[in-house]
């Protein structure tokens, strides 16, 4: 198998599940994921939809705008790994001074400026899916 091959079989097994209020960045994730041949398993619009769906779509990739997260992100995020012990976080953010730190600090496996360009988003994306073990049946991060 060639290499390119592989890569794509790679990623099209990157289950994604969005977590954002906004329709329009949903939408723009949702075909920006699609194009990188990602499987977008499930979106949800508030915190308590999210964490109420997602672990039954079994993601191994989640997608958090900070502004959906509830005061006490740190126990939002525990929360959900509960339930979805081995999926990778990763935060939106509008903002790198404190958010950043404070997406880190509460459980996030990374995190990610709203503000880059959509290839360097996409780029991103591709360098965290690359931490995911496909060897399982479920997906462990490395």
């Amino acid at each position: 198998m060639r290499l390119g091959n592989i890569h794509n079989k790679i990623q099209s097994m990157i289950r994604v599940f969005i977590a954002n209020a906004k329709t329009a960045e949903r939408s723009a994730l949702r075909l920006m994921l699609l194009n990188l041949k990602m499987d977008v398993v499930g979106e949800a619009s508030d915190w308590l939809t999210s964490l109420v769906r997602a672990p039954a779509t079994n993601f191994n990739l989640l997608l958090i705008d900070w502004d959906l997260l509830p005061a006490n992100a740190a126990t939002s995020i525990s929360a959900m790994r509960e339930a979805c012990s081995n999926a990778i976080v990763v935060v939106l953010t509008s903002y790198l001074d404190a958010r950043q730190q404070a997406a880190q600090s509460a459980g996030a496996d990374a995190f990610i400026s709203k503000g880059e360009i959509p290839n360097r988003l996409a780029d991103h994306l591709l360098a965290i899916s690359r931490n995911l073990d496909f060897s399982e049946t479920t997906y462990i991060k490395k």
